[in-house]
């Protein structure tokens, strides 16, 4: 069963959920630890579901899927086909204009889902978690996260994993990477 935008709530025509990683941290995670959450974002276990049937069980809007889940430190994320693997690429999420210097709000990580047929096979998927936590003062054994779910198009993001941890680039950020910043640029005159 195919679900609508109408999943999200009752938004008006034209609007759909699209959170900032600020939003989903400060507003939606902080707002579910409190437990004072006016949106319905489901709790899910990973265990329960594959990122394939998400659908019906997660929120889903502009092709994510969003939920709740709780998470141990080093926790496993397995799931009844295969796991989630971190791509070791955490990334802190900065609220920018507080006051007169930037504040460190939480924390990104990036996972990429695995299929495991048997302990010796395992295909990499085209499916990508990103999962959001609390900056935390203290550890804690168990804690909230908020996860974004969405398949990329291709292998060609970058995202990818190999036995040695090591992040491929796609074409395109090679590209970029080789170009010398200190190369003369031309300038680009228009017709008036």
């Amino acid at each position: 069963m195919m679900m609508d935008d109408q999943r999200v709530g009752d938004l008006p025509p034209g609007f759909s959920f699209d959170p900032t990683d600020e939003e989903l941290v400060l507003y939606y995670l902080k707002s579910k630890i409190a437990a004072n959450l006016p949106f319905n974002i489901p709790h899910l276990h990973f265990s329960s579901s594959d990122p394939s049937q998400l659908n019906g069980k997660a929120l889903w809007s502009k092709n994510q899927w969003y939920f709740f889940s709780q998470v141990k430190e080093n926790n496993n994320r397995a799931t009844g086909r295969g796991y989630w693997k971190e791509l070791n690429m955490n990334e802190p999420i900065i609220l920018k204009n507080c006051g007169e210097k930037e504040k460190v709000i939480g924390i990104k990580k990036y996972f990429v889902y695995y299929i495991t047929s048997n302990i010796h096979e395992q295909v990499q998927t085209n499916w990508i978690m990103e999962e959001f936590h609390l900056k935390r003062e203290n550890e804690k054994l168990l804690e909230w996260v908020v996860c974004r779910v969405h398949e990329s198009k291709n292998n060609s993001e970058g995202l990818t994993c190999d036995d040695n941890d090591e992040i491929e680039l796609s074409a395109l950020d090679e590209v970029f990477l080789s170009l010398d910043d200190d190369q003369e640029q031309e300038e680009i005159s228009f017709p008036y």
